[in-house]
């Protein structure tokens, strides 16, 4: 039986340690991308690999881990588990590192070696299974056998999040806004992992009673559009997206379609081909995710061309390229399974050029609530 005395006075600690980590770091930045083409419309990218763990998914381990401190489900001697396509895993180890905790992360055999190699880097351990699917059970197993904790992202990501405000990544998104032409997005474009990121954008536009509206840029072996159209689709049986972080086979609890104006399926050559436009665009790396996002805005800026409007969309840069070096960005992985990028790269270029959003294949099929 656990000593509460103790265990209060750890946790306290704790909760001060991660605190201070977040004292000692700055707000991530928001960066203009010229847009010649459109020089009434402003694209502005949140830079989330600017986070000491280099993801969008550093906010949501911090949160988790709070979450978990906070409701007294982790103490000193907690083995932490986690269910991760690598993103939430490389986060997550960084903070049980700081907290002196074992970690393991349950991740499909297909994660990017990066990862997997920033995991050790923070101390954790990596258990690997044969498709994503067999994450939640397996986790879920190997937390109980442990007597640990399964963090289990995927159900608490909406709920472990402050989304009125308290620093989230939407009040974020807004202050650094609010000097610009344009201070209210017409659009924000956001993938799909947990739902946890859309779920806190499309509740604090409402809260805060804003005309934005929020579109999911999915993958297209995804689920998560095809419940957007249709509420009986909860599984995919799709082959698993090459594109990590986001887009999953069945609905996660903290998905919220009601939240969703709009949403896109992007195929992966496309993401692919996108986030290599975009990273010579910005002269930063990105990963294949952010290029999910930037094909959906080029969709939504070359509408308000062709309408003739003006205004602001913002997106995020979820990750950095760099973890994608043996995987999206080796043009040798891509000929091995026949991926050919080259056809959306020219479509993603002439956007930039021209403002138009042509030539792109049909099967980036639009799916409306």
């Amino acid at each position: 039986m656990r000593d509460e005395t103790e265990f209060r006075s750890w946790t306290s600690t704790a909760i001060r340690i991660i605190e201070a980590d977040f004292n000692r770091s700055s707000d991530t930045h928001l960066l203009r991308v010229p847009l010649p083409a459109a020089p009434g419309i402003a694209l502005y990218l949140k830079d989330e690999s600017t986070h000491p763990t280099g993801s969008l998914k550093h906010r949501l381990a911090r949160s988790l881990f709070l979450y978990g401190l906070c409701n007294g489900w982790i103490g000193p001697d907690t083995t932490i588990v986690e269910a991760s396509s690598g993103s939430t895993a490389v986060s997550e180890a960084y903070f049980a590192r700081m907290l002196g905790l074992r970690f393991i992360a349950v991740m499909p055999r297909s994660t990017s070696a990066e990862k997997i190699a920033q995991i050790a880097f923070y101390g954790g351990e990596s258990h690997f299974v044969d498709s994503p699917a067999e994450m939640y059970h397996e986790s879920a197993r190997l937390a109980a056998e442990l007597g640990g904790h399964y963090m289990d992202q995927f159900t608490y990501a909406e709920r472990a999040t402050d989304w009125r405000g308290n620093n989230n990544i939407a009040e974020s998104i807004f202050s650094q806004m609010a000097h610009e032409e344009h201070p209210i997005p017409r659009w924000i474009v956001v993938g799909a992992g947990t739902g946890g990121t859309s779920a806190t954008l499309g509740r604090y536009i409402r809260y805060r009673r804003l005309p934005t509206r929020l579109c999911l840029a999915d993958p297209e072996a995804s689920v998560f559009h095809r419940h957007v159209a249709d509420r009986q689709v909860c599984t995919s049986s799709e082959p698993p997206s090459m594109i990590e972080g986001i887009g999953r086979p069945r609905c996660e609890p903290s998905f919220i379609p009601e939240l969703i104006d709009r949403a896109y399926a992007v195929p992966d050559a496309a993401s692919l081909a996108a986030a290599r436009v975009l990273s010579r665009r910005i002269g930063r790396s990105c990963g294949g995710s952010t290029g999910t996002n930037m094909w959906v805005v080029a969709r939504i800026v070359s509408e308000m061309v062709a309408r003739k409007e003006e205004g602001s969309v913002t997106t995020l840069l979820c990750d950095s390229g760099e973890r994608y070096r043996s995987t999206h960005l080796d043009d040798d992985w891509l000929k091995q399974r026949g991926v050919d990028i080259r056809p959306q790269e020219d479509v993603m270029e002439r956007f930039f050029e021209t403002g138009r959003f042509e030539g792109a294949p049909t099967d980036s099929t639009l799916r409306r609530r």
